[in-house]
């Protein structure tokens, strides 16, 4: 059964709050070093994987890319993306990324920001990407780092007496598979995948590796988020760019 955390009510309440404080780790890590890659969004076909509230298809058309399709699991994420961030060039569609079928359609690039680590089957995803990638295509996706994702516990660092942080702890990091978290609830599910699965799957569905980032903060975000120094020892993010061959 696909995960739908989004939907919670106590879940989608605090993740709201939090995204829209404009203070976060997607802020001044993940989404400067997505956008960093992106050689150009003039003129391009866009579908974007996990697209949440929208607010990056907007971006995307606010950067004249042609049109952009949407797609989240979320039936919220998708009433807020209508409501706040839509335009007549957007379409949003309110499915599992698993279950999407867009037969004869084919985009430019292929966004997934935060989303993939939640998907259980990783080889079935890169070949559905493949099929919907016009040919020199490009695919660009973030996803919560392996080094986070490894540990069991998903309960990393190791604290001093006075709560100070001593080091990361990294366990478990070739048992890949299902983890299972309290954020926010409890029960939040991801997938674990080591970082030579990441780049294997990409090159064995046919894509051409062309720039992977391990972002750390952007300086506004050390300044106005002291704590993401810690980005410095260990990233929370991995970053992938490809491309068909």
């Amino acid at each position: 059964m696909k995960q739908n955390i989004y939907d919670n009510p106590t879940f989608f309440e605090k993740y709201s709050s939090l995204r829209n404080s404009g203070v976060t780790y997607n802020d001044f890590v993940e989404q400067p070093a997505i956008k960093s890659l992106i050689s150009s969004l003039k003129g391009k076909s866009v579908l974007d994987l996990g697209c949440g509230d929208g607010r990056f298809a907007k971006y995307c058309i606010d950067n004249v890319a042609t049109n952009v399709v949407g797609v989240d699991i979320s039936s919220k994420m998708i009433e807020q993306a209508q409501v706040e961030n839509m335009h007549e060039n957007i379409k949003y569609l309110c499915m599992p990324i698993e279950d999407l079928d867009l037969p004869n359609e084919k985009y430019d690039l292929i966004i997934s920001s935060l989303a993939i680590h939640y998907i259980e089957d990783y080889p079935a995803l890169l070949k559905k990407v493949y099929a919907l990638l016009h040919n020199k295509g490009e695919f660009i996706f973030s996803m919560e780092h392996p080094i986070v994702t490894a540990r069991k516990e998903m309960n990393n660092w190791v604290k001093d007496d006075d709560g100070n942080r001593l080091h990361w702890a990294l366990d478990d990091y070739h048992e890949e598979g299902k983890r299972e978290q309290q954020w926010y609830i409890n029960g939040v599910i991801k997938y674990h995948r080591s970082v030579s699965t990441l780049i294997n799957g990409l090159i064995e569905a046919g894509f051409t590796i062309e720039k992977i980032i391990e972002p750390q903060s952007i300086p506004v975000g050390i300044q106005q988020m002291p704590k993401i120094i810690n980005e410095k020892r260990r990233p929370s993010f991995i970053v992938f760019k490809a491309k068909l061959r």
